[in-house]
């Protein structure tokens, strides 16, 4: 299954909150990878990244609030903090995507495995060069497959930016995002930390 987790319209302290909860939730989560990150302009933390789950993980759908007293502007009166986490429906098939458009990579795979693990290069790695979307994948034992996983991942991944790019031509991004902030958070995290708490 995979996962958006993103900072919206919010400031760079929500980008830092979305990097915080993408490192909660692999530890929480066995099986859990980032796939693809969209870094802040700022440099502090991730303004968007995906993430893939060996379980289903719905229930994470939905607004995380982070309450924190911002170290990037100490005098910032607002303390709370809040991330939208939606899932994107993977893409059955690989279909078609303009070969100039990717750069494809090959690496070695780490972790356990037999007597060719880091000896043969298994790994992919997909650059989609109009967007800049990154994408891996180094599960499977055969390039093959895995080629084909990233380029379902990169699919998925197009088609969720697609519809935000949708949703912002229609004006609908900052609604959304103040609709967000009024709802029921999913989970609430505290401090410096990033304690769940709810």
């Amino acid at each position: 299954m995979l996962l958006q987790i993103s900072s919206g319209q919010g400031p760079a302290e929500c980008s830092v909150g979305v990097e915080k909860l993408c490192r909660a939730l692999l530890k929480e989560y066995e099986g859990s990878r980032i796939v693809s990150v969209n870094a802040d302009y700022s440099g502090n933390g991730y303004k968007s990244a995906v993430m893939e789950f060996d379980e289903n993980v719905s229930l994470l759908e939905g607004t995380v609030l982070w309450v924190w007293k911002s170290t990037i502007r100490p005098g910032h009166q607002r303390k709370n903090w809040y991330m939208d986490v939606h899932v994107i429906r993977e893409a059955e098939t690989v279909g078609e995507l303009e070969a100039d458009d990717c750069e494809i990579t090959t690496m070695h795979c780490g972790g356990k495995g037999g007597q060719h693990v880091n000896k043969v290069e298994t790994g992919v790695r997909i650059l989609h060069r109009p967007t800049g979307i990154v994408v891996a994948c180094t599960e499977e034992r055969s390039q093959v497959q895995n080629k084909q996983k990233a380029l379902r991942r990169l699919k998925s991944i197009l088609a969720a930016k697609q519809e935000n790019n949708n949703a912002d031509a229609a004006n609908s991004a900052w609604q959304k995002h103040n609709e967000i902030e009024r709802g029921n958070p999913v989970r609430k995290y505290e401090g410096e930390k990033f304690k769940r708490v709810g």
